[in-house]
């Protein structure tokens, strides 16, 4: 399965707006299916962004993540996504771009989307 940046940042937001665990059928995007956001909530735990525990069943086909909070870094990269605009507008850059692209250099353009915006260069 692929890594959707998009589902990662609902994911990051839609975690940090509540101060509970979140159990793996809390974690619901309509748009996405439960095995993609059971991956990708391993994800958020394995890239350090969130705290969360695979409760995956002995007989489950999918894997299951509870998510007991952001970390500092999945704090950070919130901060950096939050704004609407700002994600659209680096979205837009790496769009089409041949290459993957990773989490880092992901985080770097919006900190420097974001440098611009208070007027740091």
């Amino acid at each position: 399965m692929k890594r959707d940046f998009e589902l990662i940042r609902k994911m990051v937001l839609m975690i940090e707006s509540e101060d509970h665990v979140w159990r793996h059928e809390e974690l619901n995007i309509p748009e996405y299916s439960d095995d993609q956001i059971a991956y990708h909530a391993y994800l958020l735990v394995d890239a350090g962004f969130a705290i969360g525990q695979d409760s995956t069943q002995a007989n489950s086909k999918v894997v299951q993540y509870d998510i007991f909070h952001l970390t500092w870094a999945g704090h950070e990269f919130a901060d950096a996504v939050r704004d609407e605009s700002r994600w659209k507008k680096v979205i837009e850059q790496i769009k089409g771009k041949s290459e993957g692209i990773t989490l880092a250099v992901l985080t770097q353009l919006l900190i420097a989307v974001m440098k611009m915006a208070v007027g740091l260069n």
